[in-house]
């Protein structure tokens, strides 16, 4: 087994039982095991999201589950509103782009969250089909605040679409959950391999009923593999075949989703909150603060600064060497900050031989630092 320390923003660290799993001899995507395994998985995400509509879980990516989402929902020339809190936020222009939907933009500081009174006087100035959030942009760490960008969007008679890449299974993302007046997130989607802590290889979608039936009245899309309704008779019946599912990746999935709710979720997403407060708590002891204020802070991962004279370059090279894989900085944070995942099944443990060796590495490139004292920091802000 490797043991390298993989705390990036995804793909996590994957438990051992979960890779076992994924070792089965590969079956017929029709076998009766597989069948049941698709379905089981299937439940698990209604249950997740605590859906009303359809879930899905296709071989994918994120960035596939971003398309699906528009294209079900908004036709060629109608308006969406995409609030950006960095990078993947901006997907969403690219992709408006590619199927002639008009899209705007209020993006906000890197390393803050968009601007309420912007959204609201954007949203009543023009109407739009949907509204995009970026629940955790994993170019910043800052987490969207849905209870207040929620109302305002349903308010405005627009589809809230959720961008749950980042976040899902470490942070609440329920579609059952009334925000005021009725107002519940439409569209959630996400990939396999932050949170739930399996592989990459699966997208995860869900539509709400209403955002079910804006599909229907959309009638013909220009999508094929991207058009849910070819889909659901297969998540309905999983012995009927459109494209063959990825077999393995399914077992891989089934077996996360039951070591989530083992956990419980609400203890899951409390588990998340206090490591983005502990983790950030105990690298700021090393004079290494993160880009997002900590109320604005994501539980899944955290973008953090480096002290002055640090070369980005060196210090993630000489981790590397000792085991810890951390990611650079986007943007403009590029050379300035690296980006720390803390999210899935990532251990304490795992979280403490971290700030070892990232203490350890600051030291040899001349910014002297105390380990203990960052862990006990850590230690002190879990308990």
């Amino acid at each position: 087994m490797n043991n390298e320390l993989l705390l990036i923003p995804g793909p996590t660290p994957v438990l051992p039982e979960i890779l076992e799993i994924m070792s089965k001899t590969t079956v017929s995507h029709v076998d009766p095991r597989m069948v049941q395994s698709y379905k089981n998985s299937l439940k698990f995400t209604r249950d997740l999201f605590s859906c009303d509509g359809e879930v899905f879980v296709i071989a994918g990516s994120g960035t596939l589950m971003m398309e699906m989402a528009l294209v079900n929902t908004v036709a060629a020339n109608e308006n969406i509103l995409v609030l950006s809190q960095g990078y993947f936020g901006d997907r969403f222009l690219q992709l408006a782009a590619s199927f002639n939907i008009n899209a705007d933009v209020i993006a906000a500081n890197w390393g803050e969250r968009v601007s309420v009174e912007l959204v609201k006087e954007q949203l009543k100035a023009k109407k739009y089909k949907a509204v995009t959030i970026t629940h955790v942009d994993t170019s910043t760490g800052v987490e969207a605040d849905l209870e207040t960008l929620v109302p305002i969007i349903k308010e405005s008679g627009a589809l809230a679409i959720l961008d749950g890449v980042c976040a899902t299974a470490g942070i609440e993302e329920n579609m059952s959950k009334d925000y005021g007046n009725g107002a519940k997130i439409d569209v959630v989607l996400t990939g396999s391999q932050k949170a739930i802590g399996v592989p990459p290889g699966l997208g995860i979608i869900a539509f709400s009923s209403e955002a079910l039936k804006v599909r229907e009245k959309l009638g013909n899309i220009n999508a094929y593999y991207a058009d849910i309704k070819r889909w659901i008779p297969i998540m309905h019946d999983p012995t009927k075949y459109y494209a063959t599912p990825s077999v393995n990746m399914v077992w891989a999935y089934e077996k996360a989703m039951e070591i989530i709710f083992n956990e419980g979720l609400q203890a899951r997403y409390e588990r998340h909150r206090k490591f983005g407060r502990a983790v950030r708590a105990a690298l700021k002891t090393f004079d290494m603060h993160a880009v997002a204020c900590e109320e604005c802070a994501a539980a899944t991962m955290s973008c953090i600064k480096y002290p002055q004279g640090i070369v980005d370059a060196d210090f993630r090279k000489a981790c590397y060497a000792n085991g810890l894989v951390l990611a650079g900085g986007l943007g403009e944070f590029k050379g300035k900050a690296f980006r720390i995942g803390h999210m899935g099944n990532t251990t304490t443990d795992q979280l403490i031989r971290a700030f070892e060796i990232i203490a350890n590495n600051l030291t040899k490139l001349g910014h002297e630092v105390d380990a203990t004292i960052a862990i006990q920091k850590f230690k002190d802000v879990l308990n």
